[in-house]
C-alpha cells in the first residue's frame, strides 16, 4: 500500500510540468497558437438568408489599451468608451445602407465589463471583488467578445464588409483574422488597416 502512495506524486509530476510549461508559453509568447496576440483580432461573419451574424473577438489591449480590471476613473472611462463604440455595429462594420440591416441582438462580454455582461448597473460589486479579492489574476489575457445578429432586408446588397472603422476606432488593432461564410462559400482571410475591405 505504501509503495502505491509513493508512486502517486510522481504520476502527477509530468502533468504539473506540462501545465507550467503551458503557462510559461502563454506568458512569453501570448499563446503560441495565436489565440491571444496583441494587435490581432478575430472576426467570424456568416450570412444566411437575411440573417447576418458577426462575432468579434479581440484582446482587450487592442480596444482599451490595458487588460486589468478597471479601477481608476480614467480606466473605467476608457472601458465605457470602447463599449459604447462596440454597441454601434452598423457604424463599426460600415455595412452598405442599401442592405437595410437592423440589429436584432447584441451581446458584449469581457472580464473588464464585470462578470455579468447584461447587468450594467449592478457590476460595482464585481469590480470591488476583483480589485480586493484578487480574482482578476485569472484574466491575465483579457478578451473582449462582441456577438451581433442582424436582419438585412436586402442581403443581396451585402457584397462587401469594410472593417476600416474598426481600425480607425481602435488603432492598436493591426490586423483581423476573418472567417467569412456567405453565398459564395467559406473563406478565411486577414485584413489590415491598409486593406480593410473584403467581399462576400
Amino acid at each position: 500500500m505504501r509503495r502505491l502512495l509513493l508512486a502517486l506524486p510522481f504520476a502527477l509530476l509530468p502533468l504539473a510540468i506540462a501545465q507550467a510549461a503551458d503557462e510559461h508559453d502563454h506568458d512569453h509568447e501570448h499563446g503560441s497558437l495565436g489565440t491571444h496576440e496583441h494587435g490581432v483580432g478575430r472576426l467570424n461573419a456568416a450570412l444566411d438568408g437575411q440573417t447576418l451574424e458577426l462575432e468579434l473577438e479581440s484582446p482587450a489591449m487592442n480596444l482599451v489599451g490595458f487588460e486589468h480590471v478597471a479601477t481608476s476613473d480614467a480606466d473605467k472611462a476608457r472601458v465605457a468608451a470602447a463599449r459604447a463604440q462596440l454597441e454601434k455595429p452598423l457604424a463599426l462594420f460600415s455595412l452598405p445602407a442599401a442592405a437595410g440591416c437592423k440589429v436584432v441582438s447584441q451581446k458584449l462580454e469581457s472580464p473588464l465589463f464585470g462578470d455579468q455582461p447584461d447587468a450594467d448597473d449592478h457590476d460595482d460589486d464585481d469590480h470591488d471583488k476583483d480589485a480586493k479579492g484578487g480574482e482578476a489574476h485569472h484574466h491575465d489575457h483579457s478578451e473582449i467578445h462582441a456577438h451581433y445578429q442582424l436582419s438585412c432586408a436586402a442581403p443581396g446588397a451585402l457584397n462587401s464588409l469594410d472593417l476600416a472603422n474598426i481600425f480607425n476606432t481602435f488603432p492598436a488593432t493591426q490586423k483581423i483574422q476573418v472567417q467569412l461564410i456567405g453565398p459564395s462559400g467559406q473563406q478565411g482571410t486577414e485584413v489590415t488597416a491598409k486593406a480593410a475591405a473584403l467581399k462576400f
